[in-house]
């Protein structure tokens, strides 16, 4: 707050000073003076002393849009919308003798200068508690603390979160007001905005993989795993308890992933499927020189190369007569041939396994087939394709390990020649432990 006119003011106070010298110097001299200090005037009514109303008796005392205001011994001229509370006039009487104060109000004397009076630090203001108390040259102005705006004489906390300030939440607080944000966002250098907060920078709780979305994240699991009920933690997926076909024989769970393991005997094909080892090609049978090797499901044989007995003897490999000179040789088929297979367990049937073909042949002679001996509860049956070929049938579904020495018979009958002979083909089945 600024006071108007301030440059006559000084002036004055420049001749007040003489004046006044002359007149305390008169009233060291004598107890009976009564001449007033300027601004006053001598009231014979009262005999004291009384203020001059310089707003009244002054015409347009203050200029332009200044406003007068009259004070003891003078008047200031500050802006309209200024105030000032005048004290309560001091009496003055013709036999009081108080400081003289040659200075305009709000300053006092130091030295040969004026200087300003601090009101706020002498406490001498009218300022509400709820304002502020500032110092102004020559006077003092109240005003309310930032976040408080003036309502009739006292301070009111503004609502900042009424404009909005913040991107999300706002809480209000005395002469103030703070910024908060969603979870998964923070706030910006600006203390309003808020930004997302990455949380897998800043260690989130996923055991695996972590994606940062807008406001929060996401939990990821590797391959062969799935992510807990907390949305954290990711547990094992147990495969092999979801299907019995992952696998063409063992499912074997392993911590992320599985494997498929093949019984003794075989090895793994791809991933899944499990296939017969030939030891019998590989070199890892212990079978002797005098042997032969013959490859089953899941293992191997060693039999005899020569297998003939008497009275049959070898003509061949796996091939024994029986010669026509020995008397017992007449009732006996004329030839035995060694033959080995192996086939799977629980195979679907009515299944072909096995063609019997001659391998000489008459003229005029009419070829029969049957199984002659091992198929003691019918598993198997002969179905003749022709005159020179027929197809061993298995019958019903068997289970291994399990071995059938079939003896397949084929009678040839020549009527023209009334000649009969017959030939068997002893078939060693053996019936491998799996479905493979």
């Amino acid at each position: 707050m600024q006071r108007g006119c301030v440059s006559v003011l000084c002036v004055c106070a420049c001749v007040s000073v003489l004046v006044r010298s002359a007149i305390s110097q008169l009233a060291k001299e004598s107890d009976t003076y009564t001449e007033c200090t300027d601004g006053y005037q001598w009231d014979p009514q009262t005999q004291h002393c009384k203020d001059i109303n310089e707003c009244e008796t002054i015409a347009d005392a203050c200029k332009g849009e200044m406003k007068c205001f009259n004070h003891y011994g003078g008047y200031l001229c500050l802006p309209r919308s200024a105030s000032v509370i005048p004290a309560p006039e001091p009496p003055i009487t013709p036999t009081t003798h108080e400081p003289f104060n040659p200075c305009p109000l709000g300053y006092e004397p130091q030295g040969d200068s004026c200087v300003d009076v601090d009101e706020c630090e002498r406490d001498e203001h009218d300022c509400q508690p709820s304002q502020e108390c500032i110092n102004t040259q020559g006077a003092f102005t109240c005003q309310c603390p930032d976040g408080y705006r003036k309502v009739g004489i006292e301070c009111i906390d503004i609502d900042e979160c009424r404009y909005r300030y913040c991107q999300h939440h706002c809480v209000n607080v005395p002469g103030s007001f703070s910024c908060q944000c969603e979870p998964g966002f923070q706030l910006a250098g600006n203390n309003r905005s808020c930004i997302d907060v990455n949380e897998c920078e800043m260690g989130a709780p996923c055991s695996q993989r972590c994606y940062n979305t807008y406001g929060t994240f996401m939990c990821r699991c590797d391959l062969g795993y799935e992510l807990g009920p907390d949305g954290f933690t990711c547990n094992d997926i147990d495969e092999c308890s979801y299907s019995i076909y992952h696998c063409q024989h063992q499912c074997v769970n392993q911590p992320g992933k599985f494997s498929c393991e093949c019984p003794e005997g075989y090895q793994l094909l791809g991933t899944r499927l499990c296939q017969d080892v030939n030891e019998c090609e590989t070199g890892e049978h212990q079978c002797t020189e005098s042997q032969m090797c013959i490859n089953i499901h899941g293992h191997y044989q060693c039999v005899d190369t020569n297998r003939c007995q008497e009275p049959y003897v070898q003509l061949s490999d796996n091939r024994c007569i029986c010669p026509v000179s020995k008397e017992v040789c007449r009732d006996l088929p004329f030839s035995i041939i060694h033959r080995y297979m192996s086939i799977t367990s629980e195979r679907s049937v009515p299944s072909d396994i096995f063609q019997i073909q001659a391998t000489s042949l008459s003229s005029g002679a009419y070829n029969t087939f049957r199984i002659r001996s091992g198929d003691d509860n019918a598993d198997f049956y002969i179905r003749q394709i022709n005159n020179i070929s027929a197809m061993l049938v298995l019958a019903r579904a068997v289970t291994g390990p399990k071995e059938y020495t079939l003896d397949l018979e084929m009678l040839s009958v020549n009527p023209l020649l009334r000649y009969q002979t017959s030939s068997v083909l002893r078939l060693s089945i053996h019936v491998g432990p799996h479905t493979f």
